[in-house]
């Protein structure tokens, strides 16, 4: 096994997320083995978990006349919409089957606040609300993150940035994640990169 000061964090490997799903990440299926067989590295492995309600306002479905992928404003926070997804209780909501699950130690939950999205797994967009995650792996005495899951350009970049802005040493592994737009990744690969955050190819 791992490094017990070391941590695997497996974000977001949804239904919703995975081809056929409402916001499905293309290829986001195929990084799944390589997931599962990279689990056996490490001792502590955490996950995240996209947690909407129904009427969650990042959903285009709640704003009249408005598409996905179209951006709104509001409480001073730029908004991009997205199809409904990952609502609480739902399939969409539930991790991909394929995904070995048993050796995970801990789920945060996100995006559970009607009025605020949450792409990372430690705060939400406008770092008003904690998820607790800090403190609990500084609480085991977890100094180092890897990062895997979808979506690439999203919610594993927006958690690596969280995760270097709180201290962690950050490892984004790229074979383990699938990006939306090749553009948003490559332009959140080099900020990744010039915050310091380690990307590597394979663990």
């Amino acid at each position: 096994m791992g490094n017990t000061s070391e941590a695997l964090v497996i974000i977001d490997m949804q239904n919703d997320f995975l081809p056929g799903g409402s916001l499905g990440v293309p290829g986001g299926d195929d990084i799944i083995p390589y997931i599962n067989d990279l689990q056996s590295e490490f001792d502590w492995i955490i996950a995240s978990q996209d947690w909407h309600p129904h009427d969650h306002l990042s959903f285009a479905s709640q704003h009249t006349g408005k598409n996905p992928f179209e951006e709104v404003e509001w409480d001073g926070l730029l908004q991009k919409l997205w199809p409904d997804h990952c609502i609480q209780g739902s399939f969409g909501a539930e991790f991909s089957s394929a995904l070995k699950t048993g050796s995970i130690r801990a789920i945060f939950r996100k995006g559970m606040n009607r009025r605020i999205d949450s792409y990372s797994c430690f705060y939400d967009n406008g770092h008003l609300e904690t998820t607790g995650m800090s403190h609990y792996l500084r609480g085991l005495g977890i100094e180092k993150l890897y990062f895997t899951g979808l979506a690439a350009d999203f919610c594993v970049y927006f958690s690596a940035m969280d995760a270097i802005k709180e201290g962690f040493q950050t490892y984004f592994i790229e074979n383990g994640t699938r990006y939306i737009s090749e553009e948003g990744y490559l332009k959140a690969k080099k900020q990744m990169i010039e915050r310091g955050i380690k990307i590597i190819s394979d663990f």
